[in-house]
């Protein structure tokens, strides 16, 4: 996927000078155009050469919760018209990790087998600023094989403390 990373690159950089103080907004709006643009029957269609960008530009802008602003539309029209649609996830992921530098944030996936609520997140998102050590934007995602206990992802680093992991741990121990 260094292909797809390398044609996203400049996409993002672009859109990251381009937005200036206006990150955040600019980071919603992409995020949900890269979830849009995942979707393989939006991208079947833009590939068939009887849909102009027009067409697909409308058909994105109709399923979009909210209205595009201007410069996103813009955008939008420079991707499509450069037939890089498949490539907008990434260009999201890359425009983010763009953002989080700039601020000292970074994104933490935190994987649990049970439901949590915000409370409960935040809690555990403020104890893994201290383990980590910088501040950290947290989103839970639901892993019911981890038995009990969570897994958290930030960026390369793993810290699992799950039931799953530590079975793991034992079977292997029992078994050298």
């Amino acid at each position: 996927m260094a292909e797809l990373a390398t044609i996203a690159r400049p996409y993002a950089e672009a859109l990251f000078k381009a937005s200036g103080s206006d990150l955040g907004a600019a980071a919603a709006w992409l995020d949900s155009l890269g979830t849009i643009a995942q979707d393989p029957q939006l991208l079947q269609f833009a590939a068939n050469p009887k849909a102009t960008a027009d067409q697909v530009f409308n058909l994105i802008a109709a399923v979009m919760p909210t209205a595009l602003p201007e410069p996103a539309q813009n955008f939008l029209r420079a991707v499509i018209g450069n037939g890089r649609l498949g490539v907008l996830p990434e260009i999201a992921v890359q425009f983010r990790a763009l953002k989080n530098a700039q601020s000292g944030v970074s994104d933490a996936v935190v994987y649990s087998a049970f439901p949590m609520d915000a409370a409960a997140l935040s809690d555990v998102s403020e104890m893994l600023e201290k383990r980590f050590g910088r501040k950290l934007n947290a989103s839970l995602v639901l892993e019911p094989d981890l038995i009990g206990g969570i897994r958290v992802v930030v960026g390369d680093e793993v810290l699992d403390t799950s039931v799953k992991a530590r079975l793991e741990q034992m079977k292997v121990a029992l078994t050298a």
